[in-house]
């Protein structure tokens, strides 16, 4: 496809985000695409969603609920989340003032930051991190402050002394992500424990990414800012339908935070979105009704994990742990000692399995000799791609 050149009189723009590019996730999903490869880079199932939530969504079409949601998202969604919270965290939070429906996680996250951040404030981020943070904090106006995850034997984990050696008087915002993407780590409570001691005292808030909440392996709880009072008092906490249910192009999430964060943060809201999805909230509020679906989902993907690791098991690849999420990150440094950026676009153009680099998640390009892969797919889709990466 060619592109018209621009008119002479089409004015400069210099936008507020000027070195972004493409994401490193659309350009290997492109090349994934152009060469036949296994796209295991982009995070997505390839598999359908429960036929129960499509014949939900259906029914809510067909029973006229086709027009605006009110900004805050469907009574009836809200409601389905609030008892959710309660029973998987023992934590309330009021239907009316303290819980949103927005399009999307990265639409809630990045909404929190713009509401709760002023030009010159501070924003910690642990590294490697999504890399939907960074440039909200740029909009904002805020400065972000890396805190790299220590590296060794046993994976990633995070180093809280340094972290707290990064708080200063302009620290506004501490961000998590647990299950942690891209590395698959997953907080414990004594993680929680030494952010409380960080935070108490100061007015720091937080804003807890928990997209994989219900993807935790080998028996281990996941350990939500929601069930810790005095983290939950500051916090903005944010998940993700569409990671929940397999449904990730409908652009699906929520936000819950105390009463007083709410209020600012549907202030940016309303006007940035206002109101999403009216039928899909009302098939989602009724599929909420049955906890089954996401009660099973550990065990459904330790499933796909386990058979991805045994499959990757006789190749030159280092495992690294895989607590949570649906992504593998591997060391492949006794395969080859290039780059990450050009070891992905190896695999994907001559291998036939796309990857992420994980270097594309720091704001300064870290290499570790690390890819991440995503296991979210049919087996016979991991099957295939274990096939081809058995070459190495």
């Amino acid at each position: 496809m060619h592109t018209q050149p621009s008119h002479p009189d089409t004015p400069v723009l210099k936008s507020k985000l000027p070195a972004v590019g493409t994401t490193v996730f659309s350009v290997m999903s492109a090349l994934a695409a152009e060469h036949g490869a296994v796209n295991l880079g982009q995070g997505f199932p390839d598999f359908d969603c429960d036929p129960a939530l499509l014949s939900a969504v259906e029914t809510a079409m067909r029973a006229g609920h086709n027009q605006y949601a009110p900004m805050t998202g469907l009574p009836s969604l809200r409601t389905a989340i609030a008892h959710k919270i309660a029973a998987c965290y023992s934590q309330q939070y009021d239907i009316d003032s303290e819980i949103t429906v927005t399009a999307g996680a990265t639409q809630a996250l990045t909404t929190a930051i713009l509401c709760a951040v002023h030009p010159g404030d501070e924003v910690i981020i642990i590294e490697p991190a999504y890399d939907s943070y960074l440039p909200a904090i740029e909009l904002a106006g805020g400065l972000a402050v890396g805190v790299p995850m220590q590296l060794d034997e046993h994976g990633y984990r995070v180093d809280w002394e340094a972290l707290a050696d990064a708080v200063s008087p302009r620290t506004r915002l501490i961000i998590l992500n647990t299950p942690h993407n891209p590395t698959g780590t997953v907080l414990r409570e004594s993680d929680l424990r030494a952010l409380a001691d960080i935070v108490r005292g100061t007015d720091i808030l937080l804003l807890s990414d928990e997209v994989y909440e219900h993807m935790v392996f080998d028996g281990l709880r996941h350990e939500s800012v929601c069930r810790h009072p005095d983290l939950a008092a500051r916090a903005f906490v944010v998940s993700s339908f569409g990671k929940t249910y397999h449904v990730t192009g409908w652009k699906l999430g929520y936000v819950v935070a105390p009463a007083p964060l709410m209020a600012e943060f549907r202030k940016v809201h309303q006007y940035n979105v206002f109101s999403v999805n009216t039928p899909m909230q009302a098939g989602l509020a009724t599929h909420l009704a049955d906890p089954a679906p996401y009660r099973d989902l550990p065990a459904f993907y330790q499933r796909k994990r386990d058979l991805f690791r045994a499959g990757l098991a006789g190749t030159r690849f280092t495992l690294l742990p895989a607590d949570g999420t649906y992504f593998q990150c591997v060391r492949y440094t006794a395969i080859s000692p290039i780059l990450e950026a050009d070891f992905a676009r190896f695999l994907t153009t001559e291998i036939g399995v796309a990857a992420i680099p994980v270097s594309a998640f720091y704001r300064h390009g870290q290499e570790s000799g690390i890819v991440r892969f995503c296991f979210a797919k049919k087996d016979e889709t991991l099957r295939l791609a274990l096939e081809r990466l058995a070459r190495l």
